[in-house]
């Protein structure tokens, strides 16, 4: 068998309230980042206290989040459009490295 291959990355992890999102996935778009993946109704506990996810209603009301593995140049570009809208809202960015076998499915 092959030896597979393996890409350092990097990968964001963005938690906003749902009516957030589409800011957030524009400035991805604008960075060029190539795609992400959304999860909804998330639960947990924070420095805001316990937040618990919604099954039905609001989309709004939730929290969502938003992961994408870029190029540590992208990020920075990403984070540079960000940072005024977490100095003024509610959220968290997780920032890793990562290793990926398909490193073209990151380019744009």
């Amino acid at each position: 068998m092959k030896n597979l291959n393996l890409y350092t990355m990097k990968k964001v992890e963005v938690i906003i309230e749902g009516e957030y999102l589409e800011f957030v996935t524009e400035l991805l778009e604008r960075a060029g980042v190539p795609g992400y993946t959304i999860v909804h109704n998330l639960s947990g506990k924070g420095s805001h206290g316990f937040h618990e996810g919604h099954l039905l209603f609001n989309e709004e009301e939730v929290l969502v989040m938003v992961i994408s593995v870029m190029s540590e140049e992208k990020v920075g570009i990403f984070l540079e459009g960000l940072r005024p809208f977490l100095n003024k809202h509610s959220g968290v960015v997780f920032v890793s490295d990562v290793q990926v076998s398909r490193l073209e499915k990151f380019k744009k």
